[in-house]
């Protein structure tokens, strides 16, 4: 659904003369200095101003310091403030559709998920995702997550017995009890002293993440799951956006792309990175040859959740066809 605007259509929209009051934006990113999110979104500033000739300026709030994520979704729902780059797991809860992302193993790989976002399942998740004052511009990298722990994981077996943090979300407790561990959703913050003191016995997350926040100081192995591929998106408020005129709607919609394709970019450097970085530090990294144990194992999350989703079917179907 997202396709590259060409550089020609830019410049000539930076050209042309809009009838719309110039108008400033705010955008939402929790991410740092460093993060190609933080860098992406700055990007996205100077393509908008450029695209529009200024009559739209965008400026980026980073650091979460406009709120929380649940915060800053509603105040983007609202109007409060126009455009945020939001994780879609905490979005599921909103729009149903979009909790397609979070079901374990939907996706087979991280192009997999894109080719997904970027077809009809995708084009179901944005509308429904624009009815409730969310629409997606632009889909961004989250890289996949894999459990860490004190042992490698390479079956569903390996996980039973041991206590597992996952993020607060009934698909992610469902899926490590499927596999007959013990799910325990807590803060994020507090997963690194959880790990040392051997409250948890792993957790799961990217390799960015997994290196930023040093929980490969406290872990030994990390094992290559990739069980969720949670994508994340420049949204902007709905009626925002629709009050635009058609030129400034690809505009701003190019220019999203555009940031976009440059996060995509980054976090594919900075993910082989943070792994060559952990391993150097002794981090023993296992690739799982055979992920069907882990999927089979997923059967009884999937068949409660159509159980009270029934009209989820459809879509989740959409994308484990999509090639």
């Amino acid at each position: 659904m997202f396709k590259k605007l060409s550089l020609v259509l830019t410049g000539a929209l930076a050209c042309a003369s809009f009838s719309v009051q110039a108008e400033d934006w705010r955008a939402w990113n929790i991410h740092n200095d460093g993060h190609p999110n933080t860098a992406a979104m700055d990007r996205f500033s100077e393509l908008v101003s450029e695209a529009t000739g200024g009559e739209i300026n965008v400026e980026v709030f980073h650091g979460g310091v406009l709120g929380s994520q649940p915060d800053a979704l509603e105040q983007v729902r609202l109007g409060a403030i126009e455009i945020g780059n939001f994780n879609l797991g905490p979005i599921g809860p909103i729009v149903k559709e979009a909790n397609l992302v979070s079901l374990p193993f939907i996706f087979k790989s991280v192009p997999h998920m894109f080719r997904v976002l970027e077809g009809e399942a995708g084009e179901t998740i944005a509308a429904a995702m624009a009815e409730a004052g969310i629409k997606p511009l632009a889909w961004v990298d989250a890289g996949a997550r894999s459990f860490y722990s004190q042992k490698p994981i390479n079956t569903p077996a390996d996980v039973e017995g041991l206590k597992i943090r996952v993020m607060n979300n009934d698909l992610y407790t469902s899926m490590i009890s499927a596999m007959g561990g013990n799910p325990s959703p807590m803060a994020f913050a507090e997963v690194q002293q959880a790990l040392k003191t051997g409250v948890v016995d792993g957790a799961e997350n990217n390799f960015p993440s997994f290196k930023s926040v040093g929980h490969y100081e406290v872990t030994t192995h990390y094992s290559l799951s990739e069980h969720l591929i949670i994508p994340e998106c420049i949204c902007v408020n709905t009626a925002k956006f629709d009050a635009l005129s058609e030129d400034m709607q690809a505009a701003v919609r190019g220019a999203a792309e555009e940031a976009a394709l440059y996060q995509r970019e980054l976090w594919a450097v900075q993910s082989g990175q943070a792994r060559e970085e952990v391993e150097a530090a002794g981090i023993v990294v296992n690739e799982i040859a055979d992920k069907g144990p882990f999927q089979d194992a997923m059967v009884a999350v999937y068949d409660e959740y159509l159980a009270a989703n029934p009209d989820m079917a459809d879509l989740v179907e959409m994308a484990k066809n999509t090639e």
